[in-house]
């Protein structure tokens, strides 16, 4: 357990806190005026190795070179200069901090940090964080890694459950979700429900690495829901009529994947970051990493069923209830989650997956994303 401190004074900054892995829609923009919850649970936080905020330098400007140095191989539109290994907290944690008004920046209906620390140390005014709630913006506080530091506390920290007990006691995150904005929810009785953005921003970035694993060849994924997030972007992204490369689910609680799979959609470990990975003869197939708790629902769905009556029913009668609206689209992943990750593994060098990246980038839609 630890608590951040500032480097100016050393007044603590937050609640005692256990480290998490980051979760993977972490810098996800989402909609138009959506409301987003807090992204990380309280009393964790979670290190993001990359840059945040400005200053920013345009992809011209930028050296080859000096791009692959900090882990991207391929185009992108700018890169932020700003430091690296900032800690995510949930906005409730933070102690001992006042808001900066004059670094509020441009944003919309909120603050989105953009324009760097917006939160100074109550004791010293170092600036250390900036808050970021800003509509689209999943809400968080970013500890700049400049300003503060952790300091080891006493405390119980629980061991990281096994797999087995994550597949028992994990929370499945479910797929459709109703998404609010800041003028009200939704209008209209076709917009009940949406996809979820959590399962956006996994299938964008699992869809990089399916992309990679194909190797230029088709790739088929199991059929009900994960055809549903994967198989029309698969099959609109990768060419035809040559030998499929087979995808499957793989993880604690399921058999063995067989010799035949090609691919695995595993699930990550949601502490300590951890891809699961099998024994046996399917060692060698490439892992395609899902947060635990889509990976959870994939693996065993929740069917939408009437719900239970109480009250003068019998709760143990079923209503006949119209089920539950779905969303009005086909699902589609998310674009910038797609690209931050593409663009970070060295398979993207290769012309066709290059060709994909430029052509999206470029303005091509397909309706995918």
């Amino acid at each position: 357990m630890f608590v951040f401190v500032c480097t100016g004074c050393g007044s603590e900054l937050t609640v005692p806190l256990s480290q998490v892995s980051l979760p993977i829609h972490a810098r996800q923009k989402y909609g138009n005026g959506a409301q987003l919850p807090v992204l990380m649970e309280s009393g964790t936080f979670a290190v993001d190795p990359d840059p945040w905020g400005g200053p920013r330098r345009m992809w011209d400007e930028i050296d080859p070179a000096e791009a692959e140095a900090r882990g991207i191989y391929a185009p992108v539109h700018s890169l932020s200069d700003g430091t690296p290994g900032a800690s995510l907290i949930a906005p409730g944690d933070i102690r001992g901090t006042r808001l900066i008004p004059e670094n509020r920046g441009s944003a919309c209906c909120g603050l989105d940090g953009a324009d760097g620390p917006n939160m100074a140390c109550g004791t010293c005014d170092l600036p250390v964080a900036a808050r970021i709630d800003d509509c689209s913006l999943w809400q968080a506080v970013r500890l700049s890694p400049d300003a503060v530091r952790r300091v080891p506390v006493d405390g119980v920290l629980a061991a990281p459950l096994s797999w087995a007990e994550l597949a028992e006691k994990g929370e499945k995150a479910p797929p459709f979700e109703p998404i609010s904005t800041w003028a009200g929810p939704w209008v209209g009785s076709n917009r009940s429900l949406s996809w979820s953005p959590q399962w956006e921003a996994a299938a964008g970035h699992a869809l990089a690495h399916l992309l990679v694993a194909s190797r230029g060849q088709p790739v088929e994924v199991p059929d009900g829901l994960t055809a549903d997030v994967f198989q029309r972007a698969l099959d609109s992204l990768l060419p035809a009529g040559l030998p499929e490369r087979r995808a499957v689910l793989a993880g604690p609680g399921r058999p063995s994947p067989d010799a035949g799979a090609d691919i695995l959609l595993v699930p990550v470990h949601p502490r300590t970051g951890e891809t699961w990975s099998p024994a046996g003869p399917s060692a060698s197939a490439y892992r395609v990493p899902l947060p635990l708790g889509v990976w959870l629902w994939l693996d065993s769905p929740q069917p939408y069923l009437p719900v239970p009556a109480t009250g003068r029913i019998p709760r143990d009668v079923l209503r006949d209830d119209p089920l539950p609206l779905l969303p009005h689209h086909l699902f589609r992943a998310d674009w910038q989650t797609f690209q931050h990750t593409l663009v970070r593994l060295p398979a993207v060098r290769s012309p066709w997956l290059r060709t994909i990246l430029d052509d999206f980038a470029q303005g091509a839609s397909t309706g995918l994303f």
